[in-house]
């Protein structure tokens, strides 16, 4: 099966975008990395401009005020936003992915009217609302509960790690059904504003990596919504929207990934071809030459595979199996690309304010979020033990 091309983004057109997105990258977000990273926060210039590019809303529909791109289009754009600090990509993440595709997916179209436009312009930040302490890449391990109550319902419950909970104006909550239904998991999917009353945001998380995205415990105490509040309109639509999210999001941190290795790369050629040891150019050392090599081979792997499972999604050919492939490979290969770049640096690797030294911190987290690589690995193994059994 191969891919049709989107006649929403022409092929023209598209490389038009990359191209924007890749100059503003390495000239105008590059130089600020420090700054992002010593400030813990992205500048609001950047900001500004990135919503005039039309970048929270990209993976949004063009009805709903979005640039319409599809996932073969997505994973481009990701691997160009991998390149530099990842807290900037992660102030439109959620809007383009899982929080704003369960809106696109999911969504009655006067749910869409109303918030879609919003978050493709960036006036609104939305948030996926699902992992809990004890139930993190699992979505059947909910606790957080909405319980009927005439023609609404009230939420309870606590969710952690939410991205972009400090700024945040909408939560799209998944909640456990009570009473719960006689038939299917009973998950559904609630848009609550931020600003209702008995939603509580935490103080934002400090993590490892990722300066200048905010993360945070968001708590809903007694929140109540009204029946418009139900994505779909449709009490069972909850599981399928969080499965289906998850899987096109893990194409996009697989992307992501790509994108941070490339740097990685990068920095370390740049560094063993200028930086001497006795006299002698680092590059020129076969060992160093080995480890440029093994980060290559992992590159290219990944980018081609990438590139194979966003075209399979799209198409329909393969839309569970091959994300979480791509992301365990990926975001592993990641891993290692960013211990080789230290090591190639030597010590100066290990000081902060050298690339490489957060590179080394920020790729960590694409293994654990949107489902980590042991979860990854129990959805493919268990999707191959249930082919075999069927034939």
């Amino acid at each position: 099966m191969t891919y049709p091309g989107n006649p929403d983004v022409p092929d023209d057109v598209f490389a038009d975008i990359r191209g924007q997105v890749a100059d503003f990258v390495r000239t105008r977000v590059v130089p600020r990395e420090r700054e992002i990273m010593d400030a813990d926060a992205v500048p609001s210039d950047l900001r500004d401009q990135l919503a005039a590019m039309g970048m929270f809303g990209y993976a949004i529909p063009q009805e709903w005020g979005g640039l319409g791109l599809d996932l073969v289009q997505d994973v481009e754009l990701a691997m160009e936003l991998g390149y530099t600090s990842l807290a900037v990509r992660s102030m439109f993440g959620t809007n383009n992915g899982i929080a704003g595709q369960v809106l696109v997916g999911f969504g009655t179209d006067e749910q869409r009217r109303r918030w879609l436009p919003e978050l493709a312009s960036g006036e609104v930040v939305a948030s996926f609302a699902l992992t809990e302490p004890g139930a993190g890449s699992n979505p059947a391990g909910l606790r957080t509960t909405a319980t009927a109550d005439g023609e609404g319902w009230v939420i309870e419950g606590g969710k952690q790690f939410i991205t972009n909970a400090p700024d945040a104006g909408l939560f799209v909550v998944f909640a456990r059904l009570r009473p719960a239904p006689a038939q299917g998991v009973g998950i559904a999917v609630f848009l609550v504003p931020a600003d209702s009353a008995g939603v509580e945001v935490g103080p934002k998380d400090a993590k490892m990596g990722h300066e200048g995205s905010g993360t945070a415990e968001v708590t809903f105490r007694g929140v109540r919504v009204g029946p418009e509040a139900l994505v779909g309109g449709d009490a069972e639509a909850g599981y399928r929207a969080a499965l289906t999210s998850l899987a096109r999001g893990r194409v996009h941190i697989a992307a992501l990934a790509v994108g941070c290795a490339q740097r990685a790369l990068d920095e370390s050629v740049a560094h063993a071809a200028s930086a001497t040891q006795g006299g002698t150019v680092i590059g020129d050392f076969q060992l160093v030459q080995a480890m440029l090599a093994d980060q290559l081979i992992g590159l290219e792997a990944g980018r081609s595979l990438v590139r194979d499972t966003a075209r399979r999604y799209v198409t329909g050919e393969d839309r569970r199996v091959g994300p979480s492939a791509a992301k365990v490979f990926c975001t592993e290969m990641a891993g290692r690309c960013a211990d080789l770049a230290v090591q190639v640096h030597g010590g100066s690797g290990y000081l902060r304010g050298v690339a490489v030294e957060r590179i080394y911190r920020d790729v960590r987290l694409l293994r654990l979020y949107e489902g980590t690589s042991e979860i990854q690995r129990l959805i493919i193994g268990g999707a191959l033990v249930r082919a075999a059994k069927e034939r």
